[in-house]
């Protein structure tokens, strides 16, 4: 059994539905822990102490007179700084944001909170999730459990720092271009960026035009992102792209991998430069697929590049939200981040047209992969975690490189749309962990998942933790 800090939302959940734990031990325990570790990672940035202790003690009561418990009941949550939670600050990580109290839950935390789960905090974030390493002017920089001069990534960067220090066994996540999986990775941590639809986005003051930022859950396990799923899938009518709510439950059918699929292997997609020991260890990760009897092809044909076209629409949708802000408050944002909106403010239909072209043959190349392939398998990130101030490096392997070539691999599926996640893959030699990504087909999810169970199965990576106490 695991150590109660690092136990798994299903062991979690368990216990409380068994009586062996109750709510109330548990949000007790999870807040002396936040108390603990927090000074050390800064990766929460608010904490309900009060309020979550109240719901806790509120569960417990009503499982003690006999009330069913929600799959989640009593599970604490911690919820990313750039969605809200009804009655706390939502800062987005900007200084004009610093006092933008949220009237209601979005949709995804009201779904997880019905289920059980118990907001505890906020968890850092880079300013509008921009980065790909968590630091801002309002709350600072916050650090890798593994080693505290390394960045857990970004921008989900607070929420996987408080789910691998063992503060909290799952938290929110939300993916523009590897915002769940380049935490997930740095981090040690299961992060699924879902299709485009899956969770619902909202409700927003305006509605996103290039759905190429999803929600998604950071946990420890596979199983945990199953359960997450179950609860908060399903078309809402604030979110009119998202998905209706499958037939078959995501954990029930976890594991029922098909046998002996056809998995694709891209060890660069065609252009990127990978750090020598990661790419060995995605390499060993990719052979355990042909150990459990799966066909594995090496794919030599390269992606379509998409960075520059990732670049402007990532912003595009930012823009419309902030436009207002940025003419009132210019001088409190950061400068890089005004100018990548500034630009996108002033793309022409042409150019916009040109970027959905690009889109287009990128699509083209995705189906004709998965028309051949059942999975497509690479590295997560081409390095391991960097320093925990920034900026990323400017060199990979001695080769140069610009930004976006630090997260390779993750962007192209935010423009695509399909379902990808990081898993836990070993580690490096000055030991960081590493990723494994593993992409399905438009709207398999569930595939996905099956996949990263099938590889916790034949890797576990449960019982390993950073060396915080």
């Amino acid at each position: 059994m695991e150590p109660i800090h690092f136990a798994s939302v299903l062991d979690l959940a368990a216990r409380i539905r068994s009586g062996e734990l109750s709510p109330l031990e548990l949000m007790e325990v999870t807040l002396r822990r936040i108390d603990e570790i927090n000074p050390i990672l800064n990766a929460f940035v608010s904490i309900c102490h009060d309020r979550a202790l109240a719901e806790a003690r509120k569960a417990t009561e009503a499982i003690a007179s006999g009330s069913v418990p929600g799959p989640l009941a009593g599970i604490p949550l911690a919820v990313k700084d750039l969605e809200d939670v009804g009655g706390m600050i939502t800062t987005f990580g900007s200084v004009p944001f610093r006092d933008n109290m949220a009237d209601r839950d979005s949709i995804q935390v009201e779904r997880l909170r019905k289920a059980g789960a118990i907001v505890v905090g906020k968890t850092n974030t880079p300013e509008f999730g921009f980065t790909g390493f968590t630091r801002n002017r309002l709350f600072g920089t916050t650090r890798n459990p593994w080693n505290l001069e390394r960045t857990p990534g970004g921008s989900s960067g607070g929420s996987a720092a408080a789910v691998a220090g063992g503060m909290v066994p799952m938290a929110t996540g939300s993916d523009g271009g590897g915002s769940i999986r380049i935490p997930a990775t740095y981090s040690g941590c299961f992060g699924l960026k879902t299709s485009v639809g899956r969770i619902p986005w909202g409700p927003v003051p305006l509605l996103p035009l290039t759905g190429i930022v999803v929600h998604g859950p950071m946990t420890r396990t596979v199983g945990d992102a199953a359960l997450y799923l179950d609860c908060v899938t399903g078309s809402h009518p604030a979110a009119p792209d998202s998905l209706p709510r499958p037939a078959a439950s995501y954990l029930a059918e976890l594991d029922n991998l098909p046998e002996k699929l056809n998995i694709a292997f891209s060890p660069t997609l065609g252009y990127a430069t990978v750090q020598p020991d990661v790419m060995s260890r995605v390499e060993e990760a990719v052979r355990a697929f042909e150990a459990m009897g799966h066909l594995v092809e090496l794919l030599e044909e390269p992606m379509p590049k998409v960075d520059s076209v990732w670049n402007r629409l990532f912003s595009v949708d930012i823009y419309g939200s902030l436009q207002k802000v940025i003419a009132l408050n210019r001088k409190q944002i950061n400068r890089t981040i005004v100018a990548s909106l500034e630009a996108a403010r002033d793309l022409t239909i042409d150019e916009v047209l040109r970027a959905q072209a690009v889109r287009t043959e990128q699509n083209r190349w995705l189906w004709r992969l998965f028309d051949r392939f059942d999975l497509l398998m690479t590295p997560a990130m081409p390095t391991e975690a960097f320093v925990a101030e920034g900026p990323p490096p400017s060199e990979i392997n001695g080769k140069p490189v610009d930004v976006l070539d630090v997260a390779a691999f993750t962007y192209p599926f935010n423009i695509s749309g399909h379902p990808a996640a990081s898993v836990p893959a070993g580690f490096t030699e000055s030991g960081m962990p590493v990723g494994l990504q593993i992409v399905g087909p438009r709207h398999r999810d569930d595939l996905v998942l099956q996949a990263s169970r099938a590889f916790e199965k034949a890797r576990p990576w449960q019982g390993v933790y950073p060396p915080l106490g």
